[in-house]
């Protein structure tokens, strides 16, 4: 509940998710690979009990307020499990027969089972919400006109690149928009492919696209890229997993034609280039002077990227776009033009993520209620934080403390062979229970913090002599320049504010490089006044109500 309360998918997301809080973990500082943040809320969430009951209610009595959703993904679900048990009554549509949106039709079931995505939906389209799927929304007048209090519009990026070149109209059928081609393949509407399959793009979709063409009878399926392999744009892990189904990928090929024979594709040629940087980092393509490359292909998938698409939404709805065909939103309310309407996901700002999306529906959610409430969208309720002292006794913290080198645990998947051949074997098997605990233990706990009181610091320096990381420094103060050219261990990380106390009574501060802090609690433990405490620092995402 603690996942689904700010993640709302924490089974889909604990599959699925792009990781951005990967990054800033600490382990990663110190070893190759940071703790499996979105791994361990795939387990939490695979191992729950029944917790229906702890679900939200809805209200007996409603507010009166009436809410459309447009489009059934991340984004509107959001909204409407942040609306629904304050007391609004949510209408949602959406042009297929089930919710889900872009989780829906562009996530493989390999990687997102069906019945994993229809739980969490379900969790939410059962509080109330009345759903109009099957209904294509193509006029926003009529919606406004159906005297709905507010509109949030989530209809995602749907509209994928084609690429026109040379034998493209040729080529016909046999040239697929991957986002397309994905849709209609988790709709059942296709069923299989060419034996020979050539996959452009370098993104997450197009490795969807590969792997999903291994498993429909693709033998021979290639990813061909512009860009240098070190550039590519999906996520490493989703690379890994496509060279793991002996997926080759090839850099450098810049696609100039289809080739057509006797009215049939046979394959693409491609020039090759090379990656050429200027003084400011800046990449050109520049042709290598090699001969072109033919790839033979019965097929062709394009995932090169997508674009939003509003045709349904008239001008003159007072929604106002820009150059860009973009609708013009607020980025902290997400409020369009026509104060009625609101945007979130990938129709507001482009395509991103499904956890992107989660977020924008809590804010979003926030300001509807506000809007519909008569207040100021930009008067915001504040986050719930807090900091909890973890200290239990003179050595002792509620917390595991110990600090050890732990390579990241890999996740084991399904035997290769099984899962090319079932296109809904979900790959990725997830960890075990004990496995999971050991990769918890991985954690160096960024949420307990070390909090340090001036007024009782004797300055014996004794946390100096213990900590195991020398990021303590007693020293003059100065400038931060200057400060990190003076701590017993190299600051490096820019990025990385320092810690730095009041002036101490010998006119030193104390200064903490939090970038190489292990949240140990030596420091704590050795204090003989305690000046140092460990403090758990606890954030709740702001939500509407």
């Amino acid at each position: 509940m603690i996942n689904w309360e700010s993640n709302v998918f924490p089974g889909v997301l604990g599959r699925t998710c792009d990781r951005p809080c990967e990054p800033a973990c600490r382990r990663g500082r110190i070893e190759e690979e940071p703790v499996a943040i979105c791994r361990l809320k795939r387990v939490a969430a695979d191992h729950k009990d029944d917790v229906r009951a702890l679900m939200p209610g809805v209200p007996s009595e409603m507010n009166g307020k009436r809410i459309a959703l447009i489009g059934g993904g991340p984004a509107s679900l959001t909204v409407a499990r942040d609306l629904a048990p304050l007391g609004y009554e949510i209408h949602l549509y959406d042009e297929h027969a089930a919710g889900g949106g872009m989780m829906r039709s562009q996530i493989p079931s390999f990687r997102l089972p069906d019945e994993v995505l229809n739980e969490e939906v379900g969790y939410i389209l059962d509080m109330g919400i009345h759903t109009h799927f099957n209904t294509y929304v193509s006029s926003m007048n009529e919606i406004l006109e159906k005297g709905y209090d507010a509109v949030f519009v989530g209809t995602g990026a749907p509209r994928g690149r084609d690429l026109i070149l040379p034998g493209r109209e040729e080529a016909g059928k046999n040239v697929h928009v991957g986002i397309e081609w994905l849709a209609s393949v988790a709709f059942e509407h296709t069923h299989k492919i060419g034996k020979k399959v050539i996959v452009l793009g370098g993104g997450n979709t197009a490795m969807d696209c590969c792997r999903t063409s291994r498993r429909l009878g693709g033998e021979e399926v290639k990813v061909v890229v512009r860009s240098p392999f070190a550039e590519m744009k999906a996520s490493p892990w989703e690379i890994e997993d496509a060279m793991h189904e002996d997926i080759p990928i090839l850099e450098n090929h810049v696609p100039k034609a289809y080739v057509i024979e006797n009215g049939k594709l046979v394959g693409m040629t491609f020039e090759k280039v090379k990656a050429v940087y200027d003084d400011l980092g800046k990449r050109s393509l520049v042709p290598s002077a090699e001969p072109e490359v033919f790839i033979e292909a019965d097929d062709v998938l394009v995932a090169i990227g997508q674009q939003n698409s509003f045709p349904w939404i008239e001008r003159e709805t007072g929604v106002d776009f820009d150059q860009w065909g973009m609708p013009v939103v607020d980025k902290l309310t997400h409020q369009s033009t026509n104060h009625r309407v609101f945007f979130g996901g990938d129709a507001a700002f482009g395509p991103k993520n499904v956890i992107t999306a989660v977020a924008h529906g809590h804010q979003a959610a926030i300001s509807i209620d506000l809007y519909c409430r008569g207040e100021a969208l930009t008067q915001r309720p504040a986050p719930f934080t807090n900091l909890v002292s973890k200290k239990m006794g003179i050595h002792e913290w509620s917390y595991d403390n110990d600090v050890v080198n732990d390579p990241r645990f890999i996740v084991p998947q399904a035997e290769k062979k099984a899962a090319l051949s079932d296109r809904k074997l979900e790959v990725e098997l997830g960890f075990d229970i004990q496995t999971a605990i050991k990769e918890a233990h991985r954690c160096l706990n960024c949420d307990v913090q070390t909090v340090f009181e001036k007024d009782k610091c004797i300055e014996c320096d004794a946390c100096v002599d213990i900590c195991p990381t020398s990021c303590i420094t007693f020293t003059a103060n100065g400038e931060e320049d200057d400060l990190r050219t003076r701590l017993k261990a190299p600051s490096l990380n820019l990025t990385q504010d320092l810690y730095v106390s009041d002036t101490l009574p010998t006119h030193r501060v104390m200064v903490k490089d939090e970038d190489v802090c292990l949240h140990c609690g030596l420091c704590a433990e050795r204090c003989p006044t305690s000046a140092w405490d460990m403090q758990q620092y606890l954030y709740k995402v702001t939500k509407a109500g």
